[in-house]
């Protein structure tokens, strides 16, 4: 995992660690900063008190027999890929697969003599084991991201849009790369509000919560000054705890990642899944998400939520939820989203 930005990736693989270190087994994560412990806590709600932080022996500065040494011992080694594939030698490996990597060179024949190792590979969702089997020649089974539904409770609702991701304008996932996030396209929700205000939507306000690293700040910056003089609120970095309170006050719920690329060249730009769209719906909020990567996975359209493909259908699905039955029956809503 690559702890320092904490996506759905390492969601994922912390809330694993967590439920085995609560069954009395001994846990290790590959990680040479212990203190994220803290981090992960109040970020993503995860408790690794019981998990221990070892040296991570996945640079590629270490070679094979230090690999061999390291992981040899280990009953099971799940581990989550960044587009390559590591030898490893424990009793039991499992390989994990969150984003639908594409042009990585996957058949090669390093990588078909790696894959022997791992006794299953798994996706998150069936959108990434599409491009995921067509790119590795292999057959993955998808194990849809733990969500507790049940830490999620609708509070009193208010005019509120929200909108959760990481604050990254655009990134190309090549093979290596050390901090694969593709964009949240908070520009263009922005864009979008802005639109709507001014054509006569008041009394609604616009937040968009998530990380951001240092490098982020310059995106983050324009993203506010984009913002001025509307009721847009950019928050970065939250707590977990806070981030529940906005899903509970808010009555809809946005999502626009992979606008604007194409799915077919670029399936990486997609949202593989999307963890926090079953956060919102889990408290009655509306989603109102766009229709590509693993988003339909989640929202049928007209049953649990709405899908949209261009800024237009956005705004008129969005009017709809305002005007329509879907915000006078966000009880019936939230019912259907953990069905």
């Amino acid at each position: 995992p690559y702890l320092d930005t904490l996506g759905g990736g390492e969601r994922y693989m912390m809330t694993i660690a967590e439920f085995l270190s609560g069954e009395g087994h001994q846990v290790n994560i590959f990680w040479d900063d212990p203190s994220v412990k803290n981090k992960i806590r109040e970020r993503l709600g995860i408790d690794l008190s019981r998990v221990n932080f070892v040296e991570n022996i996945f640079y590629p500065k270490n070679n094979l027999f230090i690999r061999f040494k390291n992981t040899r011992k280990y009953d099971l080694i799940f581990v989550l890929s960044d587009g390559s594939i590591p030898f490893l030698f424990a009793k039991k490996n499992i390989l994990h697969f969150q984003v639908p990597f594409k042009g990585v060179e996957g058949k090669s024949v390093l990588n078909k003599l790696k894959l022997t190792k791992f006794n299953r590979i798994i996706c998150n969702s069936s959108f990434t084991k599409k491009y995921v089997d067509q790119e590795y020649g292999v057959t993955s089974q998808v194990i849809y991201p733990p969500v507790a539904v049940e830490e999620f409770k609708p509070g009193k609702k208010e005019n509120l849009i929200l909108s959760v991701g990481h604050f990254t304008k655009s990134v190309d996932y090549q093979k290596g790369l050390i901090r694969p996030l593709h964009s949240k396209k908070q520009d263009i929700l922005i864009e979008v509000f802005k639109q709507m205000y001014d054509q006569g939507l008041k009394n609604w306000q616009l937040i968009l919560a998530g990380g951001a690293l240092k490098e982020d700040e310059s995106y983050v910056s324009a993203l506010k000054k984009s913002a001025s003089g509307y009721p847009i609120e950019i928050r970065t970095n939250i707590n977990f705890a806070e981030l529940k309170k906005y899903y509970a006050r808010a009555k809809i719920f946005w999502h626009a990642t992979g606008f604007g690329e194409d799915e077919v060249k670029h399936p990486e730009r997609m949202e593989h899944f999307g963890i926090v769209v079953v956060e919102a719906m889990a408290t009655g909020c509306v989603p109102v998400v766009i229709n590509k990567g693993g988003l339909p996975e989640i929202v049928t359209h007209g049953a649990n939520g709405l899908l949209w493909n261009t800024r237009s259908d956005l705004v008129k699905a969005t009017l709809s939820a305002i005007g329509g039955q879907a915000i006078k029956s966000q009880t019936l809503w939230q019912k259907l989203s953990l069905q």
